[in-house]
């Protein structure tokens, strides 16, 4: 039995743009409590859910910049706070990223290859905050 692949890439598309749009939503909240326990929480679960979707599905550019991203969420959990404002920025550049994937996906039905800075960025920052550099 074959796998109906479109329907499972449109179950993937409808989810992750709502999953996306929690995240931009927990950021903007962020915004105004960088120790919002709810929104940190959120977005690490959102980022969570795209990372297995995609890679359910073969988009690994997609999970692993959704997997970075979680990462990085679970540090600042347990931190309790986002550290800085670029440290948010970074988060919306992510979120970004992820949504032109997602629209790359949806557009052509391919993953497109990540974006090398912002996978960079996501890690550098995730070692610095536990100590690794």
């Amino acid at each position: 039995m074959a796998l109906d692949m479109a329907k499972y890439q449109k179950l993937f598309l409808e989810e992750a743009a709502e999953h996306l749009a929690e995240i931009g939503h927990a950021l903007l909240e962020l915004e105004k409590d960088t120790a919002s326990v709810e929104s940190i929480d959120v977005i690490f679960r959102m980022a969570h859910s795209i990372k297995s979707m995609a890679a359910s599905l073969g988009y690994d550019p997609v999970s692993e910049l959704a997997h970075r991203l979680e990462d990085r969420m679970q540090t600042i959990r347990s931190h309790g706070r986002v550290g800085s404002v670029d440290e948010l920025s970074l988060l919306f550049r992510g979120l970004e990223a992820l949504e032109q994937m997602v629209g790359a996906v949806r557009d052509t039905g391919e993953a497109p290859a990540s974006n090398p800075d912002v996978l960079a960025a996501l890690a550098a920052i995730w070692l610095v905050a536990v100590g690794v550099v």
